[in-house]
């Protein structure tokens, strides 16, 4: 969200409720009743906050390999952009770039249809991609980026049967005053604007000590999001600090209806906010606003999550019809990334699901990948609902860069995922098993544990073995730790580290995240669980650490719980294989 806030423009005219005609209405109608949320959300799928967070993390890496900033015309905003994009593509969304030759850095706006619904009823889903030059900007506006990313990869994956045209859109130069998203709106002739039936703007969704606030809280275009919000009973108010100071100032300059979500930026959190949302009364809602310290840190994973959810709720109400395909599947990568020397290999699981009817035969392929490089997969067709292993090889000709390779899976439909490979002109990696101790069969050390952390309790079994680090599990509050010093070598082609992870809850809800496990590389968070995702058994959790290759980092699990309702967050079998 930009800083500077403009003075009073013109009274605009307001579209009536998005799902109608082009009728226009004051801005002060009533909102849609609250009563209708609890059957709008279950119709509307639950967005995975960990993967979200997993695009942040994504983000963060970005900044960081890029001088600390994604500002826009800077490296870290053209590799942000192509990020996301290969992801959209993937997906089967008509993707493309426009160049912002107005802006204050000229760069490129990102927007992607998903190719269904009538092509003159639109609804626009937008979120600045650029950050200031002080920092990464995970939460302004990393945490609006994701979480429109995230829905749409959701709505290509399930596809269902559309009442209107979605069209998600990520700006360039809005910090520098908006300008990528007012050269958008500006190319626009009358008769596209006139199909344009509500923009919804999401800047700064997560913020750490964060509120509720929707964007003309009391107007038609808001009522699916303060719906969703009102069924979480958050009571929203609105988004005043954030009035004319991001890209939803654009439309309204053009007549467009508009709203957003919004969790708030430097102003201070009143103590009657505190009261009602939790935080911390006379703090600003991000204190990180602006600042270098706006990483993966500064996020609360439950705000973002309730974003994340109102997002797809809205979506679901303003432009899903009732049917969906029958026997469709999903087709998705982890990791999403790897790295292999000339002359090595890499691998990597190829997952499918069954999203609708009944489960059918998937032939695996793959394009995109460069000459010398070799894509092969075991076994090469499936029944969805299993997965395969990918091979890449590369030879000791192979053209060395990075390149997205796009994985196909055929069947009744084609539905693909994205794979980023990065292949090296040097080989020289010493592989193997990084982790000491990686089944807690050998006592405490290398790790570092809180006390009864390592245990053989019969309370919780271990995976393999005796042993295991089992976390929280007090049903007071209390916090756990458990961490590992490792020193990652250079050279190699892949760098996985794994562990399995059960999580038992007496908590009942199934919206509210309690208590939290939060998994860290040095300050990067790469992912937290919590009471939401309890499950029996194991379940192993893969992330890759190539980008940390050649430093000594100390892998984390912090577990927190809160005064009542016990989770355990129970570890066994930790790797970090490298090779």
């Amino acid at each position: 969200m930009r800083r500077r806030t403009p003075t009073a423009g013109l009274a605009l005219a307001l579209f009536a409720a998005v799902t109608a005609t082009l009728t226009t209405t004051a801005a002060s109608a009533a909102p849609a009743p609250v009563s209708a949320a609890p059957a709008l959300a279950a119709a509307a799928p639950d967005i995975s906050v960990t993967n979200v967070q997993a695009h942040l993390t994504q983000l963060n890496t970005i900044a960081t390999n890029n001088g600390g900033t994604r500002r826009a015309g800077s490296a870290g905003y053209t590799a942000s952009v192509s990020y996301v994009k290969a992801k959209l593509q993937a997906a089967g969304y008509t993707v493309t770039e426009q160049y912002c030759s107005a802006c204050t850095y000229p760069s490129n706006n990102l927007i992607a249809e998903w190719p269904q619904g009538p092509a003159d009823q639109v609804v626009m889903f937008g979120a600045h991609l650029d950050s200031v030059s002080a920092g990464p900007g995970i939460n302004d506006n990393g945490s609006g980026s994701a979480t429109l990313l995230e829905n749409a990869l959701v709505l290509a994956q399930r596809n269902p049967s559309m009442t209107k045209r979605v069209r998600f859109t990520w700006w360039t130069d809005e910090e520098q005053g908006l300008n990528g998203s007012e050269f958008y709106v500006n190319s626009l002739s009358a008769t596209q604007k006139s199909y344009i039936k509500g923009y919804y703007n999401f800047d700064m969704v997560g913020s750490t000590n964060g509120g509720y606030f929707i964007n003309r809280i009391t107007s038609t275009t808001a009522a699916p999001l303060k719906a969703y919000w009102d069924s979480l009973n958050l009571q929203p108010e609105e988004n005043v600090e954030g009035q004319g100071r991001s890209d939803d100032y654009s439309f309204q300059q053009a007549g467009i209806p508009t709203s957003g979500y919004a969790a708030g930026a430097s102003a201070r959190k009143t103590s009657a906010q505190a009261t009602k949302w939790g935080g911390t009364a006379n703090v600003a809602y991000d204190s990180c606003y602006h600042r270098s310290c706006d990483t993966t840190s500064n996020i609360s994973a439950t705000v973002l999550n309730r974003s994340a959810d109102g997002v797809a709720y809205a979506i679901w109400q303003l432009a899903v019809g009732g049917g969906t395909p029958t026997n469709d599947f999903s087709v998705a990568v982890s990791p999403t990334s790897g790295s292999v020397a000339r002359g090595g290999s890499t691998i990597a699981t190829v997952s499918t699901a069954t999203t609708s009817g009944s489960a059918q035969t998937v032939s695996l392929s793959a394009t995109g990948a460069p000459s010398g490089v070799t894509v092969s997969f075991s076994p090469s067709s499936v029944t969805s609902g299993g997965s395969a292993t990918m091979t890449v090889s590369a030879s000791a000709t192979a053209t060395t860069g990075t390149f997205t390779i796009t994985v196909t899976g055929a069947g009744s439909v084609t539905r693909s995922a994205a794979y980023t490979l990065t292949v090296t002109g040097t080989g020289g990696c010493t592989g193997g098993q990084l982790i000491g101790n990686s089944s807690f069969e050998s006592g405490s050390a290398p790790w570092t544990a809180s006390s009864g952390v390592i245990t053989n309790s019969s309370s919780q079994a271990a995976r393999t073995g005796s042993y295991k680090a089992w976390l929280d599990g007090y049903g007071s509050s209390h916090t756990d730790t458990l961490s590992q010093s490792v020193s990652i070598p250079a050279g190699c082609s892949s760098y996985t580290l794994s562990f399995w992870l059960h999580i038992d809850t007496a908590e009942t809800t199934t919206s509210v995240a309690y208590d939290k496990l939060t998994v860290q590389v040095g300050s990067t968070t790469l992912a937290t669980y919590s009471n939401l995702n309890a499950a029996s058994g194991y379940a192993q959790r893969s992330f890759n650490l190539a980008a940390y290759a050649g430093q000594t980092v100390t892998l984390k699990w912090t577990g927190v719980e809160d005064a009542s309702l016990q989770t355990s967050f129970v570890i066994d079998d930790v790797t970090l294989q490298v090779g």
